[in-house]
């Protein structure tokens, strides 16, 4: 039965196009995956499903990225309610900063770069930050999400100046290499995924053009702009205090978990930290007001919270569907197809192709590199192709697959923040992930030749 152990993650892409229901799809993946574990007994199959999600939690770096997910929706609503986002957007709209939609786009952007430290805080300080002058200025907020997942991942695999790249650089350790760090700094400006992703966001937000699908989701921005335009205004500090308690006490909790060492820190429970430590000083600034009393805050921040439930839910699932998949064996079954002969100049393509599949079925890009990277560099030390060259298209092909994957954290992550439906952020995101993948094949085999 070789050949079914990518039926689940296919049977999630289906039925989340089919239904336009992610949480129906991942549920559908994830029995499937159980019903082929169990040997095709339903009622183990059952049993394992329920299984794999209690198990979820017994992961300590699952359980606080689930708690953050559901506790930043408490955030969101308190910055929401505040005032203080609406009174910064006015601020930056007084002072020219942020003049025209290109000139927003263009901040969102930068801003994601800056904060390159980790991925998740990337995606939710510029979804926040922008969330707002992206209404003000008529721009749809799937074009937002488009624009700070396209930057995050992208941005943390050329500067590798953190969790990832201390990742990678473990992955890379025991293949005789003789500087393992050369190796993967060597990989950076080979990496054209990355590269040519990151100009075609800055191309967006220069142009103010969007292209594909997005182009229809610019409509929907019209009723948000006058909707908006009625909000309650607080204070700037409202929305600046708890951003800047978020950012840098991320930063913070990174060197204490990491005991001075910020690469080696936690970033789920950093980011689970930080995000509470936000919140409390977004209710400290609410009750000092006057305005606010301590349980209408707390309703607010509950409300907030149930407002992604289902963000939470898909996220549970996606995890669970992952674990099944790897004891199905779905991620070394694809890495299984570079195994045959090939011409030296098709290898790397057809790594990155794999690294690609391998990451969209299973929803993460750190999962494909765990499962590609010990087979890509032997497949380099073999054949006399460039060892960062191989690791560079694992790389590539693991954001680009989490880039289009529907069951990826890190979309359902930048969905959240922007504030846009999860099955529209991944349609519209799609056509732009493919283009630049297209686009850099032509360079792998260049550099291979």
């Amino acid at each position: 039965m070789d050949w079914l152990v990518i039926l689940p993650p296919v049977l999630a892409v289906l039925v989340a196009v089919w239904k336009r229901e992610v949480i129906l799809a991942l549920l559908t993946a994830l029995f499937a995956a159980e019903f082929l574990n169990a040997g095709f007994n339903p009622l183990t199959a059952f049993i394992g499903s329920v299984s794999r999600m209690t198990g979820v939690f017994a992961s300590t770096g699952n359980t606080e990225i689930l708690l953050f997910s559901l506790i930043i929706g408490a955030l969101l609503a308190l910055l929401r309610n505040s005032g203080g986002v609406s009174a910064f957007v006015d601020y930056l709209l007084e002072r020219n900063i942020a003049r025209t939609a290109r000139s927003t786009g263009i901040l969102t952007t930068l801003l994601g770069i800056v904060i390159f430290i980790e991925s998740y805080l990337s995606v939710l300080a510029s979804g926040i930050f922008a969330q707002n002058l992206f209404d003000r200025f008529g721009m749809s907020r799937a074009r937002l999400a488009y624009i700070i997942d396209s930057t995050s991942s992208p941005v943390s695999v050329l500067i590798l100046l953190n969790g990832w790249g201390a990742y990678i650089l473990g992955l890379l350790d025991g293949y005789g290499l003789e500087n393992p760090l050369a190796v993967m700094i060597a990989s950076i400006p080979m990496n054209m995924y990355a590269i040519i992703t990151l100009v075609i966001v800055l191309y967006t937000c220069w142009s103010n053009n969007v292209l594909f699908a997005l182009a229809r989701h610019e409509r929907e921005a019209e009723y948000r702009t006058a909707y908006n335009a009625a909000e309650q205004h607080g204070r700037v500090s409202y929305f600046l205090v708890p951003l800047g308690v978020l950012i840098f006490g991320f930063i913070g909790f990174m060197l204490y978990t990491g005991e001075g060492n910020l690469i080696a820190g936690s970033g789920s429970a950093s980011v689970l930290y930080a995000v509470l430590l936000a919140i409390a000083a977004a209710i400290i600034l609410l009750l000092r007001s006057g305005k606010h009393n301590l349980k209408s805050l707390a309703e607010t921040s509950y409300q907030g919270m149930a407002e992604l439930l289902p963000v939470v839910s898909i996220i549970l699932l996606a995890f669970a569907l992952g674990t099944s998949m790897q004891a199905l064996g779905t991620g070394p079954f694809i890495a299984g197809m570079i195994s045959q002969t090939l011409p030296p100049w098709l290898i790397a393509p057809v790594v990155f192709i794999t690294a690609g599949l391998i990451s969209f079925t299973t929803g993460t890009s750190w999962g494909t590199f765990g499962i590609l990277i010990p087979v890509a560099i032997p497949i380099a030390l073999a054949t006399g192709l460039p060892p960062a060259l191989l690791l560079d298209v694992v790389l590539g092909g693991g954001v680009f697959g989490d880039h289009c994957s529907p069951i990826s954290d890190s979309t359902v992550l930048a969905s959240l923040a922007a504030g846009c439906e999860h099955l529209e952020h991944v349609r519209t995101q799609l056509p732009y992930a493919l283009l630049a993948a297209g686009l850099s094949v032509p360079f792998f085999i260049l550099f291979s030749l």
